[in-house]
């Protein structure tokens, strides 16, 4: 296996144009699992410890670019309070150790519909920066997962940033697990509210192919909620069904498909009335 580094986005960018299979490198808290167990043995690996670009973020536009090499702790951290629901899932991300490595480039890389950071990226409208030594695209968050660990990046391309936009509202997320604490999600579920546009988002982990929208769900927010009034029960127990019935669930050694679609409904009447509540109270 060869070990390629980079102390530029540009020679990057060269290495992965002359080494397409060559699997980049930041934190490799996903990629030295599989390693370890003989899962993978790429080629070669690309080290992008060294550019440094990669490892900023900035707030411009009523929006947050963050660098693909900042870390969870980071996120947490710094920008916690403009993108409150990707800070709250980072903050259920393996370890205090694994968060400190693990990186939000290295969670869309890997595209696990299980990744923590994805649902509140899906939610908040996220855009994925990539790049190759062919150019730059942008690629809408909604449109980048195109299976299991699977996504539109070109075997050449790199991912660079992702942009956030600054939350409109409350935002939640929530998951389950067989523990409290350094554990793959059984499901998870992210929520936005944005009052401003009288809209509510919604995303499913881990209980499909990717991750996955709510639309069904939102679109009958849209129009029964009443935004100047109390959370009403039946209106919150339909919302947990049609987020139920938006999941794709399969069994598997963590939980059933029957399972993954109840508690999938569990964690969207619970996000709807945490945020609820944080927006009533202001």
């Amino acid at each position: 296996m060869d070990f390629l580094t980079a102390s530029t986005w540009g020679e990057a960018l060269a290495h992965k144009a002359e080494r397409p299979h060559a699997v980049a490198i930041s934190g490799g808290t996903d990629l030295m699992v599989d390693l370890n167990f003989d899962r993978r043995r790429p080629e070669a690996l690309l080290d992008l410890n060294g550019v440094a670009e990669l490892r900023e973020w900035v707030a411009v536009d009523g929006a947050v670019r963050i660098g693909a090499a900042v870390p969870f702790t980071r996120i947490i951290d710094e920008i916690g309070v403009l993108v409150p629901a990707l800070a709250i899932a980072s903050r259920t991300v393996g370890s205090p150790q694994i968060r400190n490595r693990g990186t939000l480039g290295g969670n869309l890389a890997t595209a696990s519909p299980a990744g923590d950071a994805l649902p509140p990226l899906v939610v908040g409208d996220a855009v994925v920066e990539v790049a190759s030594v062919r150019g730059a695209r942008e690629v809408p968050v909604r449109a980048f997962f195109t299976g299991p660990k699977r996504s539109v990046l070109a075997p050449d391309e790199l991912i660079r940033a992702v942009t956030v936009p600054t939350a409109a509202g409350p935002q939640q997320f929530a998951k389950v697990g067989p523990r409290n604490a350094m554990v793959i999600s059984v499901c998870s579920f992210a929520l936005a509210l944005d009052p401003g546009r009288r809209r509510v988002a919604g995303c499913i982990g881990s209980a499909g192919p990717t991750v996955l929208p709510t639309p069904e769900a939102e679109s009958f927010l849209a129009d029964e909620l009443d935004w100047d009034a109390e959370l009403d029960d039946a209106l919150v127990d339909r919302f947990g069904e049609l987020a139920g019935a938006a999941a794709r669930p399969i069994d598997d050694v963590r939980g059933s498909a029957a399972y993954r679609r109840h508690a999938v409904g569990v964690l969207a009447r619970r996000t709807l009335r945490w945020t609820w509540e944080e927006f009533r109270c202001g």
